[in-house]
């Protein structure tokens, strides 16, 4: 067994103990292999172990990686960095979920560029809980407006929310922004259900995924701790 095997075996058992722990069924949460600056090599190691999602932050970075693994795997492939408005189109066709809508002119962009593709391109909501300067999102009080923007575009399926919250060396800190975003959702769902599809919570990272499977995430983003040390 290679070691990103191992990685992977360790991380669903620590998922699954999380997911009991709180009365919650390991299937309801998908592991999304965070596989950026890694070669393909790294990532079909992965994908023989049956791991099917894969996240990526840049489109120009994942178009080969994509491209080349097309041949060989049928993979799900997730864009979790920011979106540059320019990278829209080929972000569209690359990627099965976009995980970074975060305003009302993104929104407009993916909806038209799904639309030339007669396709409905999934995305979540990144919400800004942590204002910090090198992280981006929506703030909450910009969230009505792009709700509303996309509920009259027919290229794009709002199924949830993602958040990135600051990094604390104690991941038990990490999870009053994991519980925030959880009741937002459960808010938003309440006043219109429905709103957000899926209602997926894209939370949780290498270092604090169990926190946020217990606060409810149902898609963990994990890379180091599959891959090992980036360069």
């Amino acid at each position: 067994m290679s070691e990103v095997a191992q990685n992977i075996l360790r991380i669903r058992e620590k998922a699954a103990a999380a997911a009991a722990s709180c009365g919650r069924s390991v299937d309801e949460i998908a592991l999304v292999a965070v596989s950026k600056t890694f070669p393909v090599g790294s990532i079909l190691q992965a994908a023989e172990t049956g791991l099917q999602r894969f996240g990526e932050n840049r489109v120009q970075e994942a178009e080969a990686k994509i491209l080349q693994l097309r041949r060989t795997f049928k993979l799900e492939w997730h864009l979790v960095g920011h979106l540059q408005s320019n990278k829209v189109k080929r972000a569209v066709e690359l990627f099965d979920v976009i995980h970074s809508l975060d305003s009302v002119k993104l929104a407009s962009k993916i909806n038209q560029a799904a639309l030339e593709r007669k396709k409905t391109q999934s995305v979540l909501l990144q919400v800004d809980l942590g204002h910090e300067e090198t992280k981006f999102g929506a703030d909450i009080e910009t969230i009505p407006e792009i709700m509303a923007a996309v509920s009259g575009l027919n290229g794009i399926r709002l199924d949830g929310l993602m958040t990135i919250p600051p990094y604390f060396d104690d991941p038990e800190k990490s999870r009053p922004f994991y519980q925030k975003l959880r009741e937002l959702r459960d808010a938003l769902e309440a006043e219109r259900p429905g709103c957000l599809g899926k209602k997926h919570l894209s939370m949780g990272m290498s270092h604090d995924f169990e926190e946020a499977i217990r606060e409810g995430a149902t898609i963990i983003r994990v890379g180091t701790a599959i891959f090992g040390l980036r360069q």
